[in-house]
């Protein structure tokens, strides 16, 4: 059995200058290939549920989904869910099996995401579960505008808390489909010079790949968040497959037909993660 918690894969990575992928799901055929992809590469990989995934599939089915797969898999795998809003959506994912949450606590003021992400990492540190938090608003393409992180304010959050894992905003975008843009650099020193908590980048689809790599080996960045880039692969192999054989109506048949592409472009996305060799 490969389940394991965030800090399980975290710590080694923050040690040894890699990143860890943090994968959006959204059913069965891409949480499969993206496990598929991490035995493939040899390397750890985080399922994540977040607020898309759980509109479509309840918390429960989704942990017994995640646990399935790692307990079959060659590699450690983390259950995570993404970006939960409430206590009792923690709570809901704790009893539902999985090994980390990640509460959003970053539209609230200061005082009240660290008291609230604090309560929530008690809670979920009691059940040897691990917890991520965020600092600093990270915004979504062509929505919300995005409030950067202050590093200071990170410093505090980071000790308050006791998460173990920060998520930051430092010119990262959710959703964001292309990769023109680029993140603050100098932003990141600066938190990662009064912080020693593993740091998180959401919206890592819009992130060039170089510098991924760059931050996955230089920086206290462990985790990249990446779902658009991953569902853009999947979407274009389901239109190819659909549009094969306008005759063929058997879902199952026309959805085998995205395992090999999205495998392969997950690949590409954990390689750019993994340390100088």
């Amino acid at each position: 059995m490969s389940l394991v918690t965030l800090a399980e894969v975290l710590q080694p990575a923050l040690k040894g200058n890699y990143a860890v992928a943090g994968l959006v799901t959204l059913g069965w055929e891409d949480m499969r290939a993206y496990v598929a992809a991490a035995e493939a590469e040899g390397c750890p990989v985080i399922l994540q549920a977040g607020p898309g995934c759980r509109a479509h599939t309840p918390l429960p089915i989704l942990g017994k989904m995640f646990r399935y797969l790692a307990e079959g898999a060659s590699v450690p795998v983390v259950a995570h869910l993404d970006h939960g809003y409430t206590v009792e959506e923690c709570r809901e994912a704790l009893e539902s099996g999985f090994t980390s949450i990640m509460f959003d606590g970053s539209r609230k003021s200061l005082n009240e995401n660290i008291d609230e992400t604090a309560a929530i990492a008690e809670i979920a540190h009691k059940m040897g579960v691990s917890c991520e938090g965020e600092i600093g608003f990270v915004g979504y393409s062509g929505g919300e505008n995005s409030a950067g992180t202050d590093p200071a304010e990170a410093a505090k959050f980071a000790k308050e808390t006791g998460v173990d894992a920060m998520a930051i905003s430092v010119g990262n975008v959710h959703l964001q489909q292309d990769k023109e843009g680029g993140l603050d650099i100098e932003r990141i020193r600066a938190i990662e010079a009064v912080t020693t908590v593993p740091l998180v980048i959401h919206g890592g689809s819009g992130v060039p790949v170089e510098q991924r790599k760059l931050l996955a080996t230089t920086s206290s960045v462990c985790k990249f968040n990446i779902g658009t880039e991953l569902r853009m692969a999947f979407g274009a192999a389901l239109r190819e497959a659909v549009n094969a054989d306008p005759d063929r109506f058997d879902r199952v048949t026309i959805l085998k037909e995205t395992h090999d592409p999205l495998v392969a472009t997950t690949r590409q996305v954990l390689r750019a993660f993994q340390a100088q060799r």
